[in-house]
């Protein structure tokens, strides 16, 4: 069994209990209140700007060029391919630059990023590689899931921007990639190692349960 198929199997439960959440389905549904998605999309970039620096470690980690460049692409792909769906939001929903550095990081963002970047300072590529597929992976199969709701891509669904965004070829191949880059760094891992990925992205992704609960609750709890 590859490690990604293990990591997969461990994560999964927690990953399919998003589909049920308000948040993703008011997407899919399109009945999501606005103020909630603004909520959303302001502490979604707020994480995004942390997501990158995970990536960037990644280069100065990285021995092969093959792999700099692979963290550099995706530094990219942050800052721009996935942060453009939000600056088009933020258009949309008249969130201005200063209203984002405005709004105040709420306590699960601040400890969700902390905790990946620590991760990534102090253990191997792997488990920084690792720390990332919370919110790949998990996204990629919310996207799958949404766009199988029948009506969910029509004209009128004003997320229908977000979920063509994670239902795109390019963001399911970047997925793929770093799938396949952890199977290749864990070649070898001891059982030890392996209980250690799995307890990463399981810390990964309750995290981001409480994410998509912050922006239901438009951070009531935390912020």
């Amino acid at each position: 069994m590859k490690v990604s198929q293990r990591l997969l199997e461990t994560a999964l439960p927690i990953w399919e209990s998003y589909y049920h959440h308000p948040f993703v389905q008011g997407i899919s549904q399109g009945t999501l209140p606005r103020e909630k998605f603004q909520f959303y999309m302001i502490q979604d970039h707020k994480y995004l700007m942390q997501y990158a620096k995970v990536f960037a470690l990644g280069v100065i980690r990285a021995d092969r060029e093959s792999d700099m460049r692979l963290f550099s692409t995706l530094i990219n792909g942050t800052l721009n391919t996935e942060n453009a769906v939000h600056k088009w939001y933020l258009h949309q929903l008249g969130i201005s630059q200063e209203g984002i550095d405005r709004a105040p990081m709420c306590l699960n963002n601040e400890s969700y990023t902390n905790y990946m970047i620590s991760v990534a300072f102090k253990e191997g590529l792997a488990e920084l590689a690792t720390v990332v597929l919370a919110c790949a992976w998990s996204y990629k199969l919310i996207g799958d899931f949404v766009e199988a709701v029948p009506g969910s891509l029509r004209d009128d669904n004003f997320y229908r921007h977000w979920i063509k965004t994670y239902t795109s070829p390019a963001y399911r191949e970047d997925t793929k990639v770093m799938i396949d880059f952890v199977d290749r760094l864990t070649e070898g891992y001891t059982e030890e190692q392996l209980q250690n990925l799995e307890h990463i992205l399981v810390n990964c992704s309750k995290y981001e349960y409480q994410f998509w609960d912050m922006a239901w609750t438009m951070g009531k709890m935390d912020c």
